[in-house]
């Protein structure tokens, strides 16, 4: 299921995040909130906030995203890289 495998990517890029819900989504945090995720009708919403989107604005062309959310179709396989890179990305910033 697409949200095991985003949930271990997430985890695998930030092992030393804990898990919680928060705003009524899987969340991974560390010092703050890392990224949440979430499953919707027809992709998985990323979220890790404006800064997590912003510098990897170059990377999400063909995904749809707003200022702090990214649509994983749940039609294609998840970008495995792009969120590991995100995840660590929002861990550099949160320590």
């Amino acid at each position: 299921m697409k949200l095991q495998e985003i949930r271990q990517v997430i985890k695998e890029a930030a092992p030393q995040a804990s898990e919680k819900i928060s705003w009524r989504m899987p969340t991974f945090y560390l010092n703050g909130n890392l990224v949440h995720f979430a499953m919707h009708k027809s992709h998985i919403g990323f979220y890790p906030g404006a800064s997590g989107v912003e510098n990897f604005k170059d990377q999400l062309g063909e995904y749809k995203y707003a200022k702090g959310s990214i649509q994983f179709p749940l039609s294609k396989p998840l970008p495995e890289k792009l969120i590991t890179d995100i995840v660590k990305f929002r861990v550099q910033e949160n320590k």
